[in-house]
């Protein structure tokens, strides 16, 4: 069997580890004794993670050698994300781990039966019930030595306090996961176990395994969360105010329970305790938009202060969909008889959008219609998503004859005609203007934005007089020019 040098895992009360010859595959199965109620969260959880490092953390006995390796040889073992074509590809080739992200543990078998993982794990619960479950997969693709793994639980002093076997594996005709498992009784007294995984085969012909995903679940009666008057999923709309009650049925087999609700907003990754939300029934205040996973976590009351010992419901979950993002673009300013392309934005869960009134408009349907009002109009864009949120933006289209340019402007801070603007000179026509004086010299310049002056020059007072300002269209409309008078 094979130990990995410095893969990172996972692991919380995880004292000591001797590992020996274990492969790792891909898809999924379940076989085993596992927990037939309710599960709390891993106490120990060993991934193997991405596979970048060597062995550094693992300590094999001395039957097993880590290798770099992605084909490693009897008595070898490596931690991978993948392998193929080895020894004739007589191995199947495994592209990841379990559970389609990390990497797994890749073992060739020792000629010698014997242990190849034995691990203490401590600060578990007294007199508890736990799950121990992980994933294997054989990796011969063909006839040979089957893999047999016997798991024992254990007293430090040796007392078996459980003991499962896998019997022979069988080859498969495709990468496939299974998983193994048992449950178990900690001591009353002393809740240190030592794992114990022993190989009953002899490597050589066959006998290499894959390994991924070792844990210890607390294991308890049956909880089951429900939201009332509802199912397990409720989907809503940002901006939704409605209160909903949570409630659980908990099994009679707890003596002195204590509950506490807990809320998730990864998708079940992590989970915080939700503060004075200790009763068995949760009433759950409206919130901003995001996914909220709910469960209740339930334990004795003389535990209550060791997390580990909690058994968790099944999830209930409030979506709360953000409504569609809806911009109407810019106002606008056109001149009678003219075409404007309006530029909006909708985005959100698969939004259904149109404009009101759909008048003058190509198309009512598009984020980017033309309009050719008469005179001016506002236009409403409104949007909902799939789970039925809406929201709305307008836009405002003038309509003008032509374009007054302002002859005179009293830059002198009295709060009237203190700016040269340019009304109804749409930024979006992309009009060049200039404004020079009377030495020819650029006092002013700006294009396709908002035509506003104050007189200045890289933050000088321009002189009183006379300035030749000259206005450019990129869209073909006839240029314009002329004498703007600066008064101080």
């Amino acid at each position: 069997m094979h130990v990995p040098g410095s893969t990172q895992y996972r692991s919380r009360n995880f004292h000591r580890f001797i590992f020996i010859g274990f492969l790792f595959g891909i898809s999924s199965a379940t076989s085993g004794q596992l927990c037939n109620g309710s599960l709390g969260d891993p106490v120990v959880n060993i991934t193997f993670g991405n596979g970048v490092s060597g062995n550094t953390g693992y300590t094999p006995t001395n039957a097993y050698t880590y290798t770099s390796s992605t084909c490693p040889d009897d008595g070898y073992y490596t931690i991978t994300k993948q392998t193929s074509g080895c020894f004739g590809s007589s191995w199947h080739t495994i592209h990841n781990d379990h559970t389609g992200g990390g990497a797994f543990m890749l073992v060739n078998a020792s000629y010698t039966p014997g242990d190849f993982f034995v691990t203490t794990v401590a600060d578990l619960c007294p007199n508890t019930t736990y799950e121990f479950a992980s994933w294997i997969m054989n990796v011969l693709n063909r006839s040979g030595i089957r893999p047999n793994i016997t798991f024992s639980i254990e007293t430090p002093s040796g007392s078996i306090l459980q003991q499962f076997s896998t019997g022979d594996i069988p080859e498969t005709y495709t990468p496939q996961w299974k998983q193994y498992g048992f449950y178990f009784t900690t001591p009353v007294n002393n809740p240190v176990i030592v794992l114990r995984m022993t190989n009953n085969a002899p490597g050589g012909n066959g006998n290499d395994l894959a390994l991924d995903d070792i844990t210890f679940r607390p294991c308890g009666p049956t909880i089951t969360s429900a939201i009332v008057g509802y199912s397990d999923t409720v989907d809503i709309c940002e901006g939704n105010t409605n209160l909903y009650t949570f409630t659980s049925d908990v099994s009679s087999a707890y003596i002195d329970p204590a509950y506490q609700w807990q809320v998730s907003v990864d998708t079940g990754k992590t989970w915080t305790d939700i503060p004075g939300a200790n009763a068995i029934t949760y009433l759950r205040q409206a919130t901003g938009a995001g996914t909220y996973w709910y469960r209740l976590a339930v334990t004795e009351q003389s535990s209550v202060s060791i997390t580990s010992c909690r058994i968790a419901s099944n999830n209930v979950v409030i979506n709360v969909h953000a409504k569609p993002f809806v911009s109407a673009g810019p106002d606008r300013v056109i001149f009678t008889g003219d075409s404007v392309k309006i530029n909006a934005q909708v985005t959100g869960e698969n939004p259904f959008f149109f404009w009101d009134p759909p008048d003058y408009l190509s198309d009512i349907h598009s984020t980017e219609p033309y309009a050719t009002p008469p005179a001016a109009i506002t236009y409403t864009l409104s949007a909902a998503s799939s789970f039925g949120c809406k929201n709305q933006d307008q836009v405002n289209i003038k309509v003008v004859a032509g374009i007054f340019i302002p002859t005179a402007f009293t830059p002198n801070n009295d709060g009237k005609n203190d700016r040269w603007r340019i009304p109804f000179l749409d930024p979006l026509l992309g009009a060049s203007v200039n404004v020079y004086n009377r030495y020819g010299q650029l006092v002013y310049h700006t294009e396709g934005e908002t035509v506003d002056w104050d007189g200045r020059v890289n933050g000088a007072l321009q002189p009183t007089g006379a300035y030749v300002y000259y206005i450019h269209f990129k869209s073909g409309r006839k240029d314009m020019k002329g004498t703007v008078i600066l008064i101080r």
